[in-house]
């Protein structure tokens, strides 16, 4: 008698998983697959709440068009609507909607070999910019390149760690470290720079750091765009504060 095992080719399918039970990806992609309402979700990356007026302007098509596809949006949970007077505005649904369009955004540049260059056109895009809650672009990449090398921040087991004297460095800057640990999202986490093709710092701490480069006045956000802009001295005071070493053009 042999002692092969016999399989049941009946057996073998009832422990075969049903694709079916998997969540219907092409529902999403078909969604994000529309130019139009690809820009106005892009748009949407600021964190800023937009009208549809203005997200019909970044799309560039008419407001009853971008009526249609933002209920298409809200409808598929994508992005929230609140009313505020006679606007309604539109924002992203949740942090985790933002970091899958930045994935999008650096696979498609990865992936598209028509164009020479990575990331925006627009010079002051690529310099600074809003990541939907944290520091992008160049100055974010040196920003997060600076607290590696001054051993503010670890790189362990591909995660990017706080180290005690990080900690006390921005508890002494002001950051209450106790309190950002507390929520639900990861304290330091590494995002793929879409321009740069390398890493800034996301998180809470990345938050907490922009919000207090803004609540400085150090830079400003644009009101119809993405870019952060910094004036001279808020850049001086940046660089001296975090031991910025990178050379801006």
């Amino acid at each position: 008698m042999s002692n092969e095992p016999h399989f049941s080719p009946d057996a073998d399918r009832s422990q075969t998983p049903d694709i079916n039970q998997a969540p219907d990806i092409t529902k999403v992609a078909a969604l994000i697959g529309d130019a139009a309402r690809a820009n106005m979700l892009i748009a949407l990356l600021g964190g800023k709440a937009l009208t549809a007026t203005e997200l019909a302007a970044e799309a560039d098509i008419t407001a009853a068009t971008a009526s249609s596809h933002l209920k298409k949006l809200t409808d598929a949970h994508l992005v929230i609507a609140q009313k505020q007077g006679r606007h309604k505005y539109f924002q992203l649904r949740s942090r985790e909607i933002a970091e899958f369009l930045e994935t999008l955004l650096n696979v498609s540049a990865a992936v598209d070999h028509s164009r020479t260059n990575t990331g925006p056109k627009d010079p002051a895009l690529r310099h600074a910019r809003v990541c939907y809650d944290h520091l992008a672009g160049e100055i974010g990449v040196s920003l997060l390149d600076a607290l590696k090398s001054s051993g503010v921040l670890i790189e362990q087991d591909q995660q990017l760690l706080l180290t005690p004297g990080g900690r006390e460095l921005f508890n002494s800057l002001g950051a209450d470290v106790g309190s950002l640990e507390k929520l639900r999202r990861p304290v330091c986490k590494n995002c793929l720079d879409w321009s740069e093709r390398r890493h800034h710092l996301a998180g809470s701490l990345g938050q907490w750091v922009l919000q207090d480069i803004l609540n400085r006045g150090w830079a400003r956000k644009d009101l119809d765009s993405r870019v952060i802009r910094f004036t001279p001295e808020g850049l001086q005071a940046l660089r001296k504060r975090y031991a910025l070493t990178h050379q801006f053009a």
